[in-house]
């Protein structure tokens, strides 16, 4: 008897039930069909219900914290820096969860149980922070003066703390799960990625942004003009509908095996370089240690091909005198499996870029709850009867990210294509470093805005008033949004990209996560520029001061940020130009000739070339240059 799985389809693929069952004894190739018991997983039919989650839970983050500042401020009597930090830290700690949340999904639980019990949890969050908001004895008296405020009590703030603590530890589950769990649904190997019209990472940003959008029109309104308990009990309600609309798709998902600890993998792999470190590596990579077998599980898709690059580590990969190299598992803290030594090698590889994202986020941390305080002092009106939110201004950077997706994959690819030969358009590196420079002038365009915000309160004499209109339209803030959104067009989407392309397949969930903690450790660096900057630039000409930002120097802090981001830049130009990308084997239905070559020691050098763009071959082995 002898088993055959069926091909995955770009529009589903089968449960491990689903397999042809051929019966060879007669001669005939007669074969039986298994009664199939489990229907087709996975597919362009899963998307709604994952992206309905994606799109409910970032409609209730957004929506409950995009106005938080002014929650903070206005509701809580929270001095301004106090308050902002305070978002900064809960946000890098959500974020820092991320990685738990991964290492949960990648070693026992899976993403479906990770993003489930994760949402549950942000639910809980909502929740407390709906109370909050809605019961009178949780908050101070109000302050319409905003001077001699009596602040929140321990009790109130409490309460507050738990619910950003609850929403920090839900998001975890969800942020680096979501991602990967809707990739693992469709076809994302080369061959079938590059002959597709449109980027499953764009797609995903774009009804990211469309729900963003909903949040910062319609709730940020509500809060504003209606109450806070009704507007941070719809993002509440839309968190509910998330979980249901997730659960509710749960028999059509492809749900992939944990593969064991990934930190474990990589343990194990430095563990068995170390206790080697005496021995010789040969000089042909095909007597380092291969077990297919061994591997499955963390290579479905595709086994990582030996490269040249940090050869120390293939001492774990060597088969040393009395060790045993048959089918049985060897000990893998003395000898691991040249794609377990790659995976390693890949995220050695990824980290220089990624921290590249850290001081991006530094600089940009605090910007939002900045300009917000900003757009109060300034005319918000857009006709005579109606003013708009001065949180309800994010809208023109989603706006602007919402239509520079369209643009991008309609126009920008096909055009670039011409050039680079590159079916991306160009690839997430190159992407990613015109997204740092277009961040770089919008903070400089942020400070010019701001020179000329206190410039008219000055000729209007209204310097020491923190509470008066200043007759300067909240439209000068709108050029800096739309640039952090195309900005956010190439960064975000092109770095997200590159971490999941890049990484290891059975690390997916991890790395996303690193996406989030170097959001976290970005904001936790803001706080602390932020604090500095306050503590150290005097109580007469501070820069950011907490009640009056007409007597502030915020645009001396923009100007700082700017500095952090052109110093990163070039670093990140560095990192990316000596930047080699992973190789891998896809598994295919037609690549045992291809399987036989490498194990003949002929490795397909020049078609990993032509897999990124320098040639015409029709290859299974690629480079993964470009999504």
């Amino acid at each position: 008897m002898e088993f055959e799985k069926n091909k995955k389809a770009d529009d589903g693929e089968l449960h491990e039930d689903q397999e042809k069952i051929i019966d060879q004894d007669d001669g005939k190739g007669k074969q039986k069909k298994k009664k199939k018991k489990k229907q087709q997983l996975g597919g362009i039919k899963t998307m709604p219900f994952i992206f309905a989650n994606e799109i409910c839970d970032r409609f209730a983050s957004a929506g409950s914290h995009a106005n938080l500042i002014s929650y903070l401020t206005q509701e809580l009597n929270m001095p301004l820096v106090q308050a902002s930090n305070t978002l900064t830290n809960f946000g890098g700690t959500s974020s820092f969860t991320s990685l738990i949340g991964a290492l949960i999904a990648d070693s026992f639980a899976g993403r479906f149980w990770t993003i489930t019990g994760g949402s549950i949890i942000y639910e809980m969050g909502l929740v407390a922070i709906t109370l909050s908001a809605a019961l009178p004895g949780l908050r101070p008296p109000p302050c319409p003066t905003q001077k001699n405020c009596r602040e929140a009590s321990g009790l109130q703030l409490g309460v507050l703390y738990i619910s950003l603590l609850l929403s920090s530890l839900g998001s975890g589950g969800i942020r680096p799960c979501v991602v990967a769990f809707a990739a693992d649904q469709i076809d994302m190997r080369k061959a079938t990625v590059a002959n597709r019209k449109w980027n499953f990472f764009n797609w995903y940003y774009f009804c990211m942004g469309m729900a963003t959008l909903t949040a910062l029109t319609v709730v940020v309104y509500i809060q504003d003009n209606v109450g806070w308990g009704l507007g941070f009990g719809i993002p509440a309600i839309g968190m509910v509908m998330s979980v249901l609309a997730f659960v509710f798709g749960s028999p059509l998902y492809v749900k992939l095996k944990p593969g064991g600890s990934p930190l474990t993998r990589l343990t194990q792999v430095i563990v068995a370089a170390f206790k080697k470190r005496k021995a010789i590596v040969p000089e042909d990579p095909r007597l380092l240690y291969r077990n297919k077998e061994l591997d499955s599980v963390i290579s479905v898709r595709g086994t990582l091909v030996h490269t040249n690059q940090f050869k120390w580590l293939d001492k774990a990969a060597t088969v040393t005198e009395g060790e045993t190299t048959n089918s049985s598992p060897p000990n893998l803290w003395r000898l691991a499996t040249v794609h377990r030594v790659e995976e390693l090698k890949s995220i050695i590889r990824m980290l220089p870029i990624w921290a590249a994202g850290i001081l991006l986020v530094t600089a940009s941390s605090h910007q939002h709850s900045f300009t917000i305080q900003q757009a109060r002092t300034m005319n918000t009106h857009l006709t005579h009867s109606f003013k708009i939110p001065p949180a309800s201004l994010s809208i023109f950077g989603i706006l602007t990210m919402l239509i520079g997706l369209a643009l991008y994959e309609r126009i920008f690819v096909p055009i670039a294509r011409r050039f680079t030969g590159n079916p991306a358009g160009i690839s997430c590196l190159q992407r990613m470093g015109v997204g740092f420079a277009i961040n770089i002038l919008a903070t400089i365009v942020s400070s010019f805005v701001e020179i000329k915000r206190k410039k008219v309160a000055a000729n209007h004499h209204l310097l020491d008033d923190p509470k008066a209109i200043i007759p300067i339209s909240v439209f000068w803030l709108v050029p800096q949004y739309c640039l952090h959104g195309v900005a956010e067009v190439f960064m975000s989407v092109g770095h997200l990209e590159f971490l999941y392309d890049q990484s290891p397949e059975s690390m997916r969930s991890t790395a996303v996560a690193l996406y989030w903690i170097a959001i976290s450790m970005g904001n936790y660096i803001g706080t602390l520029v932020v604090t500095l900057v306050h503590k150290y630039t005097g109580s007469k000409n501070n820069w950011l001061p907490d009640r009056n930002l007409n007597r502030g120097r915020l645009e001396y802090y923009y100007w700082l940020v700017s500095g952090i981001q052109v110093i990163n830049l070039v670093y990140y130009v560095i990192c990316a130009w000596f930047y080699t990308y992973k190789p891998l084997e896809e598994v295919c239905e037609d690549d045992k000739d291809e399987d036989k070559k490498i194990e003949d020691g002929e490795i397909p050098y020049k078609r990993l070339n032509d897999a990124i763009g320098n040639g015409n071959g029709d290859i299974e082995l690629v480079r993964n240059a470009t999504v």
